[in-house]
């Protein structure tokens, strides 16, 4: 019983033993050559395969970089523009038309009841600057 135990322990390693050296180191930074039973179509086409998707992620990481990081600078930028523009427009325009004069349509600030928060007239979003509500007509 001790022999069987002892030649499966030692097979692997004499089977490693026996295997033929690779002429090329595995974990290299050298281009990789296919060799003797390794140089077939599929590896090839696989090697072709591994060589376009770096030349692919390449070209993606640098649109990425180049395009579309400054594209969407451009864009906040302008966005950062337009905002305070508007809100001088805002600014100007209430010397112009004061919400005392402004009209109240049906349709805005439709209240069934009250909400349970503040006074009971001001939504969840609510924005004073922007919002007004005529509670006395």
């Amino acid at each position: 019983m001790f022999a069987p135990r002892v030649l499966a322990r030692t097979t692997p390693r004499v089977a490693l033993a026996r295997a033929p050296l690779r002429l090329r180191r595995p974990y290299s930074s050298e281009t990789t050559k296919l060799y003797g039973a390794e140089d077939n179509e599929f590896n090839r086409e696989r090697a072709r395969m591994n060589d376009h998707a770096g030349e692919s992620g390449e070209f993606w990481r640098k649109l990425c970089v180049f395009v579309a990081i400054p594209a969407l600078a451009l864009g906040a930028g302008n966005a950062y523009l337009r905002w305070n523009a508007h809100w001088e427009h805002v600014a100007h325009e209430e010397h112009e038309n004061p919400r005392a004069e402004r009209p109240e349509y049906p349709y805005q600030n439709i209240r069934t009841k009250n909400f349970w928060w503040g006074d009971g007239d001001k939504t969840a979003f609510w924005n004073d600057k922007v919002n007004y509500h005529k509670k006395d007509e």
